[in-house]
């Protein structure tokens, strides 16, 4: 089943999405169910029914407790970051974390930073946590996963590249859109078997089988909770294939007006537009 936030109002719901149709399923996030989403199925669809192009969708996961990804994990893309990211073939998983803040929904800007124009884009298989688990062998991981969605792990190269645990040119705002649903895994099925797809105004620039991985979702689960306990609502960016904007000569970064878009069998469809960031500072709410 496809499960959704949506805004009708002004107010925020959470239900089932099913033949272009949302339901009222409860005026809450749906980061409230994550754990026994299953059970829900039939009460869910009792809820009254909205066509979907009268309502916003949000992201799964309004503001997840963490967001953590995944770096060099197609060989591929490996390949083509040794001549931007002079980094070899990790022996180990490499991970880092994008801000609470970055999280975004389907048709959400993604700003083009005031303070860079190296702006990246990387098509991702999203991993939504449902059930806390703490050195999950990998054979279990699937029982904490509630579901997958669709994610961009936007990129601004030139602060990636100055910070070696890529946390600052990973973590600017807007930048980890994801939806724009969560898709239970019985209905995704195999994997393995799904192709992930990146577009740029229509062009094809990534495409790959999520089977091209080289540490597969479970032992991705396995690692990280071996140093920490991952709870509902956690976001896991599972790692891009080759084709990114940087990987071309010359980089081909994203600027406003562009559109990028992550398709994934079985998983569904993310777009979002590219805007030139807003004046966005401010001190405690107030602008500066």
């Amino acid at each position: 089943m496809k499960w959704v936030n949506f805004e009708v109002d002004g107010k925020l719901w959470c239900g089932p999405l099913k033949n272009q149709q949302v339901y009222q399923f409860a005026p809450r996030c749906l980061s409230h169910f994550l754990g026994d989403l299953s059970s829900k199925k039939i009460a869910a669809t009792s809820g009254t029914a909205i066509p979907l192009d009268q309502v916003r969708l949000r992201q799964p996961v309004l503001r997840p407790g963490k967001i953590l990804a995944i770096g060099l994990n197609y060989a591929a893309h490996v390949a083509e970051s040794a001549s931007f990211a002079e980094k070899p073939r990790p022996q180990v998983q490499v991970w880092f974390n994008k801000q609470a803040t970055a999280a975004s929904g389907p048709g959400d800007p993604i700003h083009v930073p005031r303070v860079s124009k190296m702006l990246d884009y990387e098509a991702e298989l999203v991993v939504i946590i449902g059930k806390s688990g703490r050195h999950v062998p990998a054979e279990r991981a699937m029982e904490i996963v509630a579901g997958f969605s669709c994610g961009c792990d936007a990129s601004v190269r030139d602060w990636q590249k100055a910070s070696p645990t890529m946390i600052m040119g990973k973590g600017f705002d807007t930048h980890a859109p994801f939806g724009p649903a969560l898709v239970t895994p019985d209905e995704v099925g195999d994997l393995d078997a799904l192709e992930i797809k990146g577009y740029v105004n229509g062009e094809l620039r990534q495409s790959a089988k999520l089977g091209d991985m080289i540490h597969n979702v479970k032992e991705q689960i396995a690692h990280l909770s071996a140093a920490f306990t991952l709870e509902p609502g956690d976001v896991i960016f599972t790692g891009t294939p080759a084709g990114v904007g940087a990987g071309h000569t010359p980089p081909r970064w994203l600027k406003a007006g562009d559109r990028f878009r992550v398709e994934i069998e079985n998983v569904g469809v993310l777009e979002n537009p590219v805007i030139n960031e807003p004046n966005t500072a401010e001190i405690g709410g107030q602008p500066l």
